[in-house]
């Protein structure tokens, strides 16, 4: 019903919109990496990879300190992002596919999918559309495969392009794509270490000819890449310029492809990606509408841990400061690196330190293309500190997690930090309460030392967690 509702209104507005003579909405282009680490970028200290057009997205617009992903893993992160609600709302709160759920996988997937977001849910996609954006989703959805409701074309999205199911891209060298729910065969690769043509190549190119073919009208362009995720592979150029910086050491290799020079390479995707990115930056101003253009860059979780796949977090110091990988709710888990500009209305090389997380994306984005947000959404519009305006704060964010043991989190206003730890075998665990502003580490407990702040945060986390058939949580569910 909400979906039929918001379909009248589209059209209302439209014909609205058509004759209009209101200066055209922004375009946005929202790039999301996936488990890039909060300090594995230039504009935020990495000392080993190179991220120059993305360091300069930080350069001519405004870097974030206090910036947190949807989810401490894949597909729940991206489902916060395009329906707006935090893990205790959200439909999707982890990794999972309909075939392990008792629900059979169609034959012609390929592969399984993730669980779908539903047909009531609405995304940023539908919402923008009823302003007369045309929408491309390129890269990794993860949120539906094809035969469900959480399939790309029903959930708003005019153009995908890649990776239906996170399994598919787990090879950047896959034997093919989709285009919508077209499969786009890719000769030349069969799915092992190499290949002819790299995944992230073509996400790029398919983005370029949606900038292309839209530059006249207003656009939502989603570029939910596939890199730095494992495995580690890229084409041989880009690990080049490495191979003589970056040291090599033995370690014993688990999960995914093996890749002969683990870090060479890994440095090499993140910038290959960069480069891509470049290119994107590029074409907005061929087109002339860079200034009319809001470009943000943020990553899906933390990243990834303990040398898996050959990746090496403690030598690139991907969390910086902070404690926890992918998986954890711990800071490195969550935190990550957000970057905007959109010139003329965000100041050149500004930093913010407001608290923003990935149920902000629709709200803030709504505000930018002069729409209404959803009142039911759990984000706050964060377009205020974008643009100099007077910005709203949360009072807390909130995430729960069923997996990896079973975790909750509250980050309650500038100060504090609130964590549940191994849920899932202690339904009792006690609350660990961290002082961010001196211990970003999360090395000190103080919870004995402020009986009321962990107070404060057991209500919020009580409050805050809704019932999940999907996603049972038996240390929670009421």
């Amino acid at each position: 019903m909400q979906k039929q509702l918001l379909a009248v209104i589209t059209l209302i507005l439209l014909s609205a919109f058509s004759t209009a003579t209101a200066e055209q909405p922004p375009n946005i282009v929202l790039i999301v990496a996936d488990d890039l680490g909060y300090a594995e970028l230039g504009c935020y200290g990495q000392k080993w990879i190179k991220t120059p057009h993305i360091d300069s997205i930080a350069r001519d617009g405004m870097r974030f300190t206090n910036h947190y992903c949807g989810q401490a893993v894949c597909a729940p992160s991206r489902c916060s992002l395009v329906t707006g609600m935090h893990q205790g709302h959200a439909e999707i709160r982890g990794n999972g596919n309909p075939e392990h759920r008792g629900k059979p996988r169609p034959k012609e997937m390929y592969f399984p999918g993730q669980m779908p977001i539903s047909d009531s849910a609405v995304t940023i996609f539908e919402l923008l559309k009823t302003k007369g954006y045309a929408t491309a989703a390129i890269g990794k959805w993860g949120l539906g495969d094809f035969s469900t409701s959480g399939s790309p074309g029903k959930q708003g999205v005019d153009l995908f392009y890649g990776f239906n199911c996170q399994v598919h891209a787990h090879n950047h060298y896959p034997q093919f794509l989709w285009r919508n729910e077209t499969k786009e065969n890719l000769k030349g690769n069969d799915r092992s270490a190499t290949g002819k043509t790299f995944s992230q190549d073509r996400f790029v190119d398919v983005a370029l000819e949606f900038v292309d073919e839209n530059h006249d009208k207003p656009f939502l362009l989603y570029l939910p890449f596939a890199i730095p995720h494992l495995s580690i592979q890229v084409p041989d150029p880009s690990v080049e310029e490495y191979l003589n910086t970056i040291p090599e050491e033995d370690y014993k290799h688990r999960g995914y492809l093996p890749h002969p020079n683990p870090r060479a390479g890994y440095a090499a995707m993140i910038t290959h990606m960069d480069r891509g990115i470049g290119q994107i930056l590029e074409r907005l101003k061929q087109h002339g509408i860079d200034d009319n253009t809001l470009v943000i860059f943020t990553s899906d979780n933390g990243p990834t841990f303990d040398r898996l796949g050959g990746s090496d977090s403690d030598f690139f110091e991907s969390s910086g400061p902070m404690r926890g990988r992918k998986g954890s709710l711990l800071e490195g888990g969550i935190r990550v690196p957000m970057v905007a500009k959109f010139p003329g209305k965000i100041e050149a090389g500004s930093v913010s330190d407001h608290r923003s997380a990935f149920w902000d994306y629709v709200p803030t984005l709504c505000e930018a293309a002069g729409i209404e947000s959803p009142d039911n959404v759990d984000g706050i519009s964060f377009f205020p500190t974008l643009v100099g305006g007077d910005q709203p704060e949360h009072e807390f964010l909130y995430w729960e997690f069923p997996s990896y043991g079973g975790q909750q989190a509250v980050r309650l206003g500038e100060r504090w930090k609130g964590l549940r730890e191994k849920l899932q075998r202690k339904p009792n665990a006690p609350i660990q309460l961290y002082d961010l502003q001196n211990d970003i580490g999360e090395s000190k407990d103080m919870a004995s030392e402020h009986p009321e702040i962990v107070q404060q945060i057991e209500t919020i986390m009580k409050d805050q967690h809704v019932d999940s058939e999907t996603f049972p949580f038996p240390a929670l569910d009421k």
